[in-house]
């Protein structure tokens, strides 16, 4: 499981709407660079979820394109823009049980909220982090009942 927020995104116009919100230059340079990341580790994405909002689906698509998944394929779920960590949990939970990586692309404060749930390591995630967690599980209904094998946090800034 792959929790990744998006990328810094701009307040330059204050009259649009928060869901249209776009990424700012800043946030332009960290989703190819996070992207080129996981690339380099190989990871293979069975599934992109993403909230609607325009930063969030910008920065997913910026991170598709490096692994090669296609744009098609995201799937976008309202729950993950404004939703907690429980909403996201039932994303999860509702997850097919043929998927084995799958990647959300969401907000703070939810993100956060449920990265540390599922492991008190992770205390807080900044723009464009990428928290991964690799669980022994047959099914994504066991998410946040059991604990992770393996734990990793990544973000821009991170050398």
């Amino acid at each position: 499981l792959f929790l990744i927020r998006h990328a810094k995104s701009s307040w330059n116009d204050p009259a649009l709407p928060d869901k249209d919100r776009p990424l700012n230059a800043r946030g332009q340079r960290a989703a190819p660079k996070m992207g080129k990341r996981l690339a380099e580790r190989d990871v293979r994405p069975d599934l992109i979820v993403s909230s609607p909002a325009m930063r969030a689906l910008t920065t997913a698509e910026i991170i598709a394109k490096k692994l090669d998944y296609k744009l098609k394929d995201i799937v976008l779920d309202d729950r993950l823009y404004g939703g907690n960590a429980d909403n996201l949990l039932d994303v999860i939970h509702e997850l097919g049980d043929k998927l084995d990586r799958v990647m959300l692309f969401g907000h703070n404060p939810a993100l956060t909220e449920l990265a540390h749930r599922l492991s008190s390591e992770i205390a807080h995630l900044p723009t464009c982090a990428v928290a991964q967690f690799a669980f022994d599980a047959k099914s994504w209904s066991y998410i946040g009942k059991v604990e992770p094998a393996k734990v990793a946090l990544d973000y821009p800034k991170k050398s």
